[in-house]
């Protein structure tokens, strides 16, 4: 009888975190994102009101680095162009981060307990990030262009980033999605501030 129980119980757990951690549908849409993942939207809320970071920029900051993937990497290296090697950068989860700024984030915020798998945790890290950008470099949160170069080069390396054609083409792209991540949620923001579920 227990037995049964542990695994049901374990069917259970492994169905929930599958269901939460699964990619959503349309990634380019972030009313469907959330209409889709709604505590998804509650934690994007809570970073921009603790960190000020717009829930558009960091959606287009995820969007880019993972594709809402929860478990992305780099892709591995390959040596003599077909045998794989080692992954460029420890880069892992929603947000890509490495392992040292994640690790910084953790001491600093006290959030001891964070996963870069987790969505909750991964806004939260962005908006950190973002946060500190805003500080040290004086980069306006509404600034998505000069916010990613930041997120993806470091700050002591931002001021080398002109240099960086692949970091700019980047960029671009994360202030377009950015944009039309805004556009989309001033359509659905009304609906998506009631409290659909009891949840928090």
């Amino acid at each position: 009888m227990i037995n049964n129980l542990n695994k049901i119980f374990l069917i259970l757990f492994l169905f929930i975190v599958t269901a939460c951690s699964s990619i959503p549908d349309n990634t380019s849409d972030s009313c469907k994102i959330f209409d889709e993942r709604y505590l998804w939207y509650k934690h994007s809320k809570k970073v921009e009101q603790k960190w000020g970071t717009p829930i558009h920029i960091q959606l287009a900051i995820i969007k880019i680095e993972s594709d809402f993937d929860w478990l992305a990497k780099p892709p591995r290296q390959k040596l003599f162009k077909i045998i794989p090697f080692k992954r460029p950068s420890s880069s892992f989860g929603y947000s890509q981060a490495v392992k040292g700024t994640w690790e910084q984030y953790k001491n600093e915020t006290g959030n001891k307990l964070a996963t870069r798998a987790r969505f909750k945790d991964s806004v939260d890290f962005i908006g950190w990030y973002t946060n500190k950008t805003n500080s040290i470099l004086k980069i306006s949160f509404q600034d998505a262009f000069k916010q990613y170069i930041a997120y993806h080069e470091g700050w002591g390396n931002y001021k080398y980033y002109k240099k960086n054609k692949k970091v700019i083409s980047l960029a671009k792209k994360v202030e377009k999605q950015s944009n039309v991540y805004k556009n989309q949620l001033s359509k659905c923001n009304k609906s998506l501030s009631k409290n659909k579920y009891i949840i928090f």
